[in-house]
């Protein structure tokens, strides 16, 4: 009987031992600097923190050299906030393992885990922006505003990244699921007090309204309701875009969670001066067709998406076709160019006529699927790589030199990641994919 007592008595002492170095293990000192994490304890910190921002970086990595400061700059900003955010990384390629499992497949790898759930971050990388950015994302659903200066301040700290909903003379329960729903795309606040130099400020002349502001754009729109059955929230929705969209590697992830048909409008050149009547009536065309998007692009600056819709050097531009997001575009008979002889609202307006009346001819996009462009972007870059690796893999083979890695990853997979090798405004976003390992 004692022996069993003492045996008790040490497996409980292992117990405690374990429990001890687990807890141990799994401490985190949080201090304002960048915690470095691995494969361990990575799935504690997840679960510790409500809010955590993971850079998954490669030591040789130039790009990800170049973040570690702003991380340093941003991590004690964040970690003093009333919701903190903490700021970590992992050598993803030292712990290869745990990076496969959760894709990591191009460094640096920025996550975002808000309460265990992550969110691939393609925001700035300056730590003031990196900051103003993820403040976002412990932000409340829907702020009250007391005063005039209220509704400045909330203004200037929303930034320029995401559209802003001020609901003037609007009951913050209008507004609050639409906020939670919502949140990961805009700001949205509720103001109490509705003066007359704010209504002169924002543009707005009655009160209830909800008032959008897209800083980005530079777009700015009053919704005087209905408030109920919906209506609300379908303008809200529509307002995540501006009413012209330009087209690039950026924009189109934006329009990867919008429904709607895009009327794309393709120029030479999207910054030349004498677009800009084209611009105006594409955006008059815009506020009176809310269900769908509009958008235009040019040769020059994003000549591999354009080719895709059939366009070479004899094609008449600009060109407007109504783009279905994926594979398919429909043109309108009888009206495939804007001329610059005459009205361009007319025109715009006449096509618009057409594809509503059904007067279209549907067209594949040229090439392989499409829904790369908008569904990962692997970049142009990383599609030659890929097709040089597959032809010297292929042409080995056939020698009788290698044979076939076992576990090569597919390009399906590949493209379920955004590609990264366009710049984000103000931010820097370029990477490298494991493949590239070198010394900087």
């Amino acid at each position: 009987m004692r022996s069993l007592k003492l045996l008790l008595c040490w497996i409980s002492f292992l117990t405690l031992s374990i429990s001890i170095s687990a807890s141990s293990d799994d401490q985190f000192t949080l201090d304002g600097t960048v915690l470095e994490l691995t494969d361990s304890n990575f799935d504690s910190a997840i679960s510790t923190f409500d809010c955590i921002f993971v850079d998954f970086y490669a030591p040789w990595c130039g790009h990800c050299k170049r973040l570690n400061p702003e991380l340093d700059a941003a991590a004690p900003i964040l970690a003093k906030l009333k919701q903190p955010i903490v700021i970590a990384k992992l050598n993803a390629d030292k712990y290869s393992r745990l990076a496969r499992k959760i894709e990591i497949d191009a460094f640096p790898t920025l996550m975002l885990y808000n309460h265990g759930v992550p969110m691939e971050y393609y925001g700035p990388r300056k730590a003031d922006l990196l900051v103003r950015y993820l403040k976002k994302f412990v932000a409340p659903d829907v702020a009250v505003l007391e005063s005039d200066s209220a509704v400045k301040e909330f203004v200037e700290d929303a930034g320029t990244f995401f559209p802003v909903f001020i609901g003037f003379g609007l009951n913050e329960s209008l507004i609050s699921g639409l906020g939670q729903k919502y949140k990961k795309k805009a700001w949205y606040a509720v103001s109490k007090e509705v003066s007359e130099d704010t209504m002169v400020s924002y543009d707005f002349d009655k009160a209830p309204a909800l008032v959008a502001n897209h800083p980005t754009y530079n777009e700015h729109s009053v919704f005087y309701g209905p408030f109920e059955d919906g209506f609300l929230e379908e303008f809200v929705k529509q307002s995540f875009l501006p009413l012209i969209l330009p087209i690039n590697h950026d924009t189109l992830k934006l329009l990867k969670d919008d429904e709607r048909k895009i009327v794309l409008t393709i120029v030479e050149d999207e910054t030349h001066e004498s677009l800009e009547k084209l611009y105006k009536a594409l955006r008059a065309a815009a506020h009176a067709n809310r269900d769908l998007v509009f958008g235009y692009v040019g040769v020059k600056q994003f000549e591999e998406f354009v080719d895709s819709f059939h366009v070479d050097k004899k094609t008449n531009l600009p060109k407007i076709v109504v783009w279905d997001g994926d594979e398919e575009y429909d043109q309108v008979t009888g009206i495939e160019t804007i001329s610059q002889e005459e009205d361009h609202l007319t025109q715009v307006s006449r096509f618009l006529e057409g594809y509503r009346e059904g007067r279209t001819e549907k067209k594949k996009i040229n090439g392989p699927s499409f829904m790369g462009f908008i569904n990962s972007m692997i970049g142009i870059r990383s599609v030659y790589i890929l097709v040089f690796l597959v032809a010297v893999i292929m042409m080995l083979r056939s020698l009788g030199q290698v044979e076939e890695p076992a576990g090569v990853r597919t390009a399906t997979a590949a493209r379920e990641r955004v590609d990264q090798t366009t710049s984000v405004p103000e931010g820097e976003t370029s990477e490298h994919k494991p493949s590239d390992k070198k010394e900087d």
